[in-house]
């Protein structure tokens, strides 16, 4: 059985997991209405994406883009 031979120091413990930190989600302007908006994601406020629109403003998005 593979047994290590000395304790990993906190130094090199935390160079192996610098790697490990989340990245903060990306967010856009909506071109339409100025709200914050996942890029390449219709906006949920407006309905548009690309400049048109997509889905109604009053729908809600989940249901209306599966269709």
């Amino acid at each position: 059985m593979a047994v290590p031979k000395r304790k990993t120091s906190p130094s090199r413990r935390g160079m192996r997991r610098s790697h490990h930190a989340l990245r903060t989600e990306a967010h856009a302007e909506c071109g339409n209405c100025g709200e914050l908006k996942r890029p390449h994601h219709v906006c949920s406020h407006c309905g548009h994406y690309d400049g048109r629109e997509v889905v109604a403003a009053g729908k809600a998005l989940k249901v209306a883009v599966r269709q």
